[in-house]
């Protein structure tokens, strides 16, 4: 099982220091592109994906948030988020494993 991440560039550069793929996406296309690619290959077992990214696609993701198993898929603020929580707390906690 692998992750993949879908989000801005800094967000897939710094995923892609710990060895994750990913696609930076700046547009509701590339998002789209992006989400089709990640949920083709089933190696692909935990999307994360940052908020504004998710907010281009919303009614995909959501469906896979509440009807499907596969893949796990993991909502992270962008970098222009305001959240106060930990990067790490949020996987961890959305996947139950420590990264």
């Amino acid at each position: 099982m692998e992750y993949f991440v879908i989000g801005d560039e800094d967000t897939v550069l710094g995923f892609s220091l710990v060895g994750v793929s990913g696609i930076a996406c700046s547009s509701p296309e590339d998002v789209k592109a992006a989400w089709s690619k990640a949920t083709e290959d089933r190696e692909h077992g935990v999307i994360i994906i940052t908020d504004d990214c998710a907010a281009a696609i919303r009614e995909t993701v959501d469906r896979y948030l509440f009807t499907m198993s596969f893949p796990l898929v993991v909502e992270i603020p962008s970098r222009k988020g305001s959240s106060s929580s930990d990067l790490r707390e949020l996987v961890n906690e959305a996947i139950g494993v420590s990264i």
